[in-house]
């Protein structure tokens, strides 16, 4: 569609906030990388858990500032809350690919809690660098999900049947596959990452 964001979209660093993000998210990028190499269905699984965190935080932090303010959010809650929703689909998606091991189980409590805590806290002290945060973080789900595709083509990775949530959710053909799902997935990295790093420059 004419509206679809692009997929290769990088925003260069500006500020110490910005390098600071952007260093935040390749250390993480780096772990992430060790822990799961090619497995891309289980990393999916663990990392959208961690996803659906920052639109739920940053949602109700502006919730908060808008009732303390008694201003107008300008719209901001609501989208931060549909990323939030967003991201959990994309984790109940996947969780019907590649069921999560105990040990994944056991790394989704401890990643997710201190992801929270890191989020919340960078959230009080510096919105800006939050939401770029997030803006990297998506940069890499996009760029994960491609190397995903990669892996299918190739027929590295099962093209499967995609699971009925996800044909319901992104209205896909009856006979959509997982490389669809990714696609849609992927599209919708895309769009997080363009209005979170839009939150972050707004903020400047």
């Amino acid at each position: 569609m004419s509206d679809t964001p692009p997929l290769e979209t990088y925003y260069a660093p500006k500020d110490l906030r910005d390098r600071i993000a952007y260093r935040f998210v390749k250390f993480l990028r780096y772990f992430a990388d060790a822990f799961f190499a090619r497995r891309y269905g289980h990393r999916a699984v663990v990392l959208e858990t961690v996803a659906a965190v920052p639109g739920m935080v940053a949602g109700a932090l502006q919730h908060l500032r808008a009732l303390r303010r008694m201003e107008s959010d300008h719209g901001w809650i609501r989208t931060l809350l549909d990323e939030a929703e967003n991201e959990r689909m994309h984790l109940m998606t996947f969780i019907q690919i590649a069921q999560p091991s105990r040990l994944e189980r056991l790394l989704i409590v401890l990643v997710q809690g201190l992801f929270y805590n890191a989020f919340f806290l960078i959230y009080l002290i510096s919105a800006k660098t939050a939401h770029r945060v997030v803006g990297y973080f998506e940069e890499e789900a996009v760029y994960s999900y491609t190397e995903y595709l990669a892996e299918i083509d190739s027929g590295a990775a099962e093209n499967v049947a995609a699971p009925q949530i996800a044909i319901d959710y992104w209205q896909l053909a009856p006979d959509a596959r997982l490389r669809d799902v990714i696609i849609a997935v992927r599209a919708d990295e895309a769009v997080h990452r363009d209005v979170n790093h839009g939150f972050a420059t707004q903020l400047s």
